[in-house]
């Protein structure tokens, strides 16, 4: 099969297999991403021609063993016939593929994370000193410290998985503060936005809760639709569970006075979905909305917690949920990222993005980040690809 794809849609295929800056990010693998193409086919009911392919699933440990799906195929040559059946398929590949990056990612950021030193801890046991034996309160400083960082880092890489995947599912771009589009009312720097598409300046939350983060931060959440308003875009904020407080309906009636929109619950959904489009809203209730909505389900279910059993094994850490076990490889440790905001290359993996960025550089003559931000300047209103 003669490769057809166009230049961009070259660059969108080389994406696929870019490397991230983390020590813990891993590239996938010829074998993964023809997975990617299948699933894809698969969910947007492509024919690609190969039936007897076994499918494997994007939430599962399947997807991460030793694959071999005809190796005889040529990756780029599959997905050009995915792209030449569908060509809304060239994003539905990008994000899922974004999925899987990140996945791996974490499962080696739980090898990585090493277990803390009591120089780093022991300050702590001051407030417990005495209360248990000293060798068990010793192991639960750590192990404590230790859930904590993973956590940390899952909070973290949620963050940079969430967001530019529903932006790019329904055609908007994230930017960090640096080249964001939205100006601060103060005039220092700009403001982090969760996507932009069009005139539309997105704000996107799982849930607000009565106890959102300090008044400071809370502030900063209120000024946020008057400074995209004052800025030239509508904001619009997507709160994906609708469980009433005082403080989501303070956000909402903000964002509603300032001329803004707002979605929340069952409305959220419904509106990222027709933002999405056919294709892409398959993407959202699959791997976005039906997984979050099975664990609120579970949450709601639930009368305790089940117990929690963590050991140290020689090269290993082993934990026991309720009966449900799992045993993480341990070693080459890694240190603790810490960002706090999108990074500036969130939405790199999503189709036309760099080009338009490398069309722009051509034409005025200038670096590349220079270019970049003088791109955004001068287009904050529209995407140009």
């Amino acid at each position: 099969m003669a490769n057809s794809l166009t230049n961009p849609q070259q660059l969108s295929f080389e994406k696929l297999f870019t490397k991230g800056s983390s020590p813990q990010d891993r590239k996938l693998s010829h074998d993964l991403v023809r997975s990617l193409i299948f699933i894809t086919a698969e969910d947007l009911d492509i024919d690609l021609g190969y039936n007897e392919v076994p499918i494997p699933k994007v939430y599962s440990t399947s997807l991460f063993d030793e694959l071999s799906f005809l190796p005889e195929l040529d990756t780029k040559d599959l997905y050009s016939k995915l792209l030449g059946l569908n060509p809304n398929a060239e994003t539905y590949v990008a994000c899922l593929a974004q999925v899987v990056r990140a996945r791996l990612k974490f499962e080696r950021v739980l090898k990585t994370q090493p277990l803390s030193t009591m120089e780093q801890v022991g300050p702590r046991s001051l407030l417990q000193f005495g209360s248990i034996d000293n060798e068990a309160l010793v192991s639960l400083l750590v192990w404590r410290k230790w859930l904590y960082d993973i956590d940390n880092r899952a909070a973290q890489d949620t963050g940079y998985l969430f967001e530019p995947v529903i932006a790019g599912a329904i055609g908007g771009i994230p930017y960090g503060h640096k080249n964001s589009p939205i100006r601060r009312s103060s005039g220092k720097g700009g403001r982090q936005v969760d996507a932009i598409k069009g005139a539309y300046a997105y704000e996107l939350k799982i849930r607000i809760t009565i106890a959102a983060s300090g008044q400071g931060r809370w502030s900063e959440e209120l000024s946020f639709p008057e400074e995209c308003i004052k800025s030239g875009y509508t904001p619009v904020l997507v709160v994906l569970d609708s469980t009433d407080n005082p403080k989501l309906r303070e956000i909402v009636a903000k964002y509603q006075t300032a001329g803004g929109q707002a979605y929340t619950g069952e409305d959220a959904w419904q509106h990222l979905r027709d933002e999405a489009g056919a294709e892409m809203g398959v993407f959202l209730k699959k791997y976005v909305e039906l997984p979050l909505k099975t664990m609120v389900q579970q949450e709601n279910s639930r009368t305790v917690l089940l117990p929690l059993g963590l050991s140290q094994e020689p090269f290993g850490i082993s934990i026991d949920v309720g009966g449900s076990s799992m045993r993480i490889s341990h070693g080459d440790f890694a240190p603790l990222e810490d960002e706090a905001d999108i990074p500036e290359n969130a939405a790199d993996f999503l189709p036309g993005n760099q080009t338009c960025f490398v069309e722009f550089e051509t034409q005025w003559g200038s670096p590349l980040n220079e270019a970049r931000t003088r791109f955004l300047d001068e287009v904050r209103r529209s995407r140009c690809c």
